[in-house]
């Protein structure tokens, strides 16, 4: 499917954060990686972010083995780390995500952020990142039973906000949240993947949508 085709005239746009509008994810890494260090060094040698990314902290932490007060300790002290380094302004803005933001703002479509991080995690970024205002809501991994790859986690994003997948566009980087917007019948764009994803339509980087958007081509294409 072209990306003429998945933007066209639909009006609502269903955003992940992690990978797609921040470049967090050797910051996500660094903090499992000191975490594990910490309290279960033996999980390191297993561990590699970019099989999780998209999942949540709990989810990573249950695939690597760990369970009980264990798993509670790493959760915790992760997310923790993680806090920590986003209010040390290790966690940059992707190019062309404000410009992103500002067009969708101003052609009068309304984006919702779609996000597996934690709720704490999630509001640090946005802060953080002057990110909060573009968005009319925020689903993170807080409020809902499974994460992704699971297709439950965009229908409930649907569900919340009473949006039609057939006017919505997801906007995804990892396979974990690619499988999820599709299985949940989204039409998605995939950006800043070095692996393209069954499902969904490439884009080089963000630049390139707004560059689309700008261009006035009309939904009927």
């Amino acid at each position: 499917m072209s990306v003429a085709a998945v933007v066209g005239g639909r009006r609502v746009w269903l955003c992940d954060l992690d990978g797609t509008l921040v470049d967090s994810a050797s910051v996500h890494a660094a903090a499992f990686r000191a975490a594990l260090a910490e309290h279960a060094p033996s999980l390191l040698g297993g561990f590699r972010y970019d099989a999780h990314a998209g999942a949540t902290t709990r989810e990573v932490i249950a695939g690597l083995g760990a369970d009980g007060d264990l798993a509670e300790r790493l959760v915790h002290r992760k997310q923790r780390l993680y806090r920590e380094y986003v209010a040390a302004g290790r966690v940059p803005v992707f190019p062309g995500a404000r410009r992103l933001l500002d067009r969708l703002t101003t052609d009068g479509r309304t984006a919702y952020l779609v996000t597996s991080g934690s709720r704490g995690s999630v509001e640090r970024v946005l802060a953080a990142c002057s990110l909060a205002g573009y968005f009319g809501g925020v689903l993170t991994g807080d409020d809902v039973p499974s994460g992704k790859p699971d297709p439950a986690f965009y229908r409930h994003a649907c569900e919340r906000w009473a949006v039609d997948p057939g006017d919505a566009v997801a906007l995804e980087d990892s396979g974990h949240g690619v499988a999820s917007a599709v299985g949940a019948g989204l039409v998605t764009l995939q950006v800043n993947a070095a692996e393209p994803a069954p499902g969904a339509t490439q884009v080089r980087d963000l630049d390139e949508i707004v560059d689309f958007l700008d261009g006035g081509v009309s939904g009927s294409e």
